[in-house]
């Protein structure tokens, strides 16, 4: 089956302002020739008032132009046309010129603005917007690599470190056999503890790596929210046992949704993570639900430090950490949020963080309709 081809609104615009231009053209003609018959009539009605004389070279001027008044009218009309379509052909000509240096300055943008002809005034402001995306996205993807640069010179260089231990505690048990147990208990103990800060910072650079190369993909099905949530939290028990945490659940006894229940599972794990990294210890976290106008409300609050405005409004940012420190073994790479903002979008939700008075909440909506 053929598909129609849609109009876009600029393409519109073109056809309708080539439409007028033309109409003008005409119009010009038309009003050109008019004006050259009513010279000719009031001409003559002039002339023909006055007393003549044969010497005089005016008369004999106007005799010529009365004897070949059909030729001369024709020159007349001839060189009025070309006049009128010089001026209607050199204005695209001029009008193509500015675009040409336009879409120059558009494919590299600058701070100076696209200045285009008074009559170009609404493609103007286009490509200006255009420009200003064009502009923000570069200086987007200038700092999420500069971002992405400086998190991978720190994983690097954190690298080091716990590989130096695992070798050096792994050498000493080598070259010294008569260790004591409880020393040697007590190396292999570091060595290990080393060894797993090392695959955290080998899984976060694939992380970096799968987050930049793959492109995600939805399985949707009908899900409850609510047992998922249940399941997750309960995979965090020993997380949260570790810094004194619970986790309170007030959900409806159905929220039901349709989602890709792998892909949600991953943000709900990437919140809980982040609250039991950031949250206060002996604190407790609370994970709340409710159905809002057709859409599935979830929100995850903890108690925790208060999160300043200008870093709460990066925090979904790729490669953005809220602690910059690289001593932290909760510092991650920075990719959490931005992939669970990047799953929640792609399932027509949105989600949000908001911070205060020593409390960060982060509010999840989902479309849940045509779901019982």
């Amino acid at each position: 089956m053929n598909k129609k081809l849609q109009r876009s609104p600029l393409s519109e615009q073109g056809r309708r302002r080539a439409v007028r231009s033309w109409g003008y053209y005409l119009l010009a003609l038309m009003a050109w020739v008019t004006v050259v018959l009513a010279v000719t009539v009031l001409g003559y009605l002039v002339c023909s008032a006055f007393t003549w004389y044969a010497w005089d070279p005016l008369y004999q001027l106007l005799q010529w132009v009365r004897d070949y008044y059909f030729f001369v009218c024709i020159a007349v009309v001839l060189l009025g046309w070309v006049g009128i379509s010089y001026h209607f052909i050199a204005r695209p000509i001029q009008q193509m010129e500015s675009l040409a240096g336009a879409a120059e300055q558009l494919a590299q943008p600058g701070e100076s603005p696209i200045i285009l002809p008074d009559t170009l005034h609404d493609l103007e402001n286009q490509l200006n917007a255009a420009r200003e995306r064009a502009l923000r996205d570069a200086r987007a993807a200038r700092e999420a690599e500069q971002r992405k640069n400086d998190l991978v010179v720190y994983l690097a260089h954190d690298l080091k470190t716990p590989l130096t231990s695992v070798i050096g505690y792994l050498t000493l048990l080598r070259d010294e056999p008569q260790l004591p147990a409880e020393l040697r208990s007590r190396y292999t103990g570091i060595a290990l503890d080393k060894a797993e800060r090392l695959e955290d910072l080998i899984n976060e650079f694939f992380d970096i790596t799968r987050f930049n190369l793959s492109h995600l993909e939805l399985e949707k099905r009908p899900v409850d929210l609510n047992r998922m949530l249940h399941q997750v939290v309960s995979e965090f028990q020993p997380m949260l046992a570790e810094k004194s945490m619970t986790c309170h659940l007030a959900l409806p006894d159905k929220l039901s949704c349709s989602c890709d229940p792998d892909k949600l599972a991953r943000v709900f794990d990437n919140l809980l993570r982040n609250a039991c990294h950031y949250g206060l210890p002996g604190t407790d976290i609370r994970i709340a639900g409710e159905i809002d106008g057709g859409r599935a409300v979830l929100t995850f609050s903890n108690a925790g430090r208060t999160i300043p405005q200008e870093k709460l409004e990066r925090i979904f940012e790729q490669f953005f950490r809220l602690d910059s420190s690289r001593a932290t073994r909760t510092g991650g790479a920075g990719l959490g949020l931005a992939i669970a903002k990047e799953i929640v979008e792609l399932h027509g939700g949105t989600i949000t963080a908001r911070s205060a008075d020593q409390e960060v909440v982060f509010t999840v909506s989902l479309p849940c309709s045509g779901m019982p």
